[in-house]
């Protein structure tokens, strides 16, 4: 059943979806600002369902958080902290090298790194990490560092961004992440991460990956202060680069959990996202984002249970095992460090989908 009234207002936006045709900034807005959960849902699902009919993506891979040093210092964040906090931990290359020795043999396709900017890692660091993982982990694909751990690198090593992405991929980076992208809108991201990479240098810095024949992913954290007509801006912003590089992959959104952080004290957040946000906003990136393939729901992020029923709102991946992820958690997050493959198979499977375990590049290595 739709909400009394809602569904003729929807009914023009329906009809465009229906057609195939791209939604503007109004629809946007007008979407994110209904509460006709239902309808835009059905129309989200209807979109899934022409791009991947009943096929639900998910990955094995692992995480390597090496540092929470971080000279950023956001408000969205609990992970990174200053050197000579009592939390402070850089990995060093020996205790990263134990690390992937244990990850070995295990059947991972993929390994995530990320980190906190750290103003005291030399560049040689990095690629040593790189090599280290290929090293023990040659099957997997190196998925690494966000535009703003990149920028970062370009600052330090007095090296332009480019001249760092080929390095890093000559060591065995296979793609970038699509981390960093918090909220685009300077009205906001002046905000909450006033510090960090600005927008025209995030998308820069994927461009130039994409131009360079890398992939990557794009993300946005929500559930903060920001409105709706800042997170149709982002879509559209992410849509417009898609468009010239067809470089992105998939779309997720972070939602913001407000323990421990600075931007949670100051305006008083005290909740976590609701339900009906965390799949308002998975429905409405699949209607905007007609030209990025995949929309993943970050199990972590919003549970389990929400990142299975989102897959009747327009998600057709729920990203990974994750082994060791600290910085979500470190946030306050209280769900499992991993997920075993099979409780994904039997999530899928139990909503009537077909279970598809992929590698960093969605080719599919198992249908089940």
């Amino acid at each position: 059943m739709h909400a009394a009234g809602t569904t003729d207002s929807l009914a023009d936006i329906r009809a465009k979806v229906e057609r195939g045709e791209r939604l503007t900034f109004d629809d946007g807005v007008r979407l994110l600002k209904s509460p006709d959960l239902l309808t835009i849902g059905q129309m989200a699902d209807q979109v899934r369902r022409r791009l991947h009919g009943d096929k639900v993506y998910f990955i094995v891979n692992a995480h390597l958080n090496y540092t929470n040093v971080c000279y950023l210092d956001c408000k969205l964040c609990a992970f990174g902290v200053k050197p000579g906090h009592p939390r402070a931990y850089t990995l060093s290359l020996e205790e990263i090298e134990e690390k992937l020795k244990r990850l070995a043999g295990k059947g991972f396709t993929e390994l995530h790194i990320v980190g906190g900017v750290n103003p005291k890692l030399p560049f040689s660091y990095y690629e040593e990490m790189i090599r280290l993982a290929k090293r023990y982990l040659p099957e997997a694909h190196v998925q690494a560092f966000t535009a703003v751990e990149l920028d970062y690198l370009a600052r330090v090593s007095k090296m332009p961004v480019e001249t760092v992405i080929r390095r890093l991929r000559e060591a065995g980076l296979g793609s970038i992440l699509g981390g960093g992208a918090e909220i685009f809108h300077p009205e906001i991201r002046d905000i909450i991460a006033g510090h960090k990479t600005d927008a025209a240098r995030w998308f820069e810095i994927h461009e130039i990956c994409h131009r360079l024949g890398m992939k990557s992913n794009a993300s946005i954290l929500y559930g903060h202060i920001e409105k709706p007509e800042h997170v149709i801006d982002h879509l559209i912003r992410l849509r417009e680069l898609q468009d010239k590089t067809g470089g992105f992959q998939a779309f997720f959104p972070f939602a913001f959990h407000p323990q421990n952080t600075k931007l949670g004290q100051e305006f008083g957040i005290t909740g976590e996202t609701t339900g009906y946000y965390d799949l308002k906003i998975l429905a409405v990136a699949r209607l905007m984002l007609d030209n990025i393939p995949h929309i993943r729901a970050f199990w972590m992020m919003i549970g389990l249970k929400m990142a299975q029923v989102s897959l009747s709102f327009g998600v057709d991946d729920l990203d990974g095992t994750v082994m060791e992820e600290q910085i979500v958690h470190a946030a306050g997050a209280t769900t499992a460090q991993m997920t075993p493959k099979e409780s994904f198979i039997r999530m899928i499977k139990e909503a009537g989908r077909i279970p598809v375990e992929r590698d960093t590049l969605y080719n599919e290595l198992r249908v089940y």
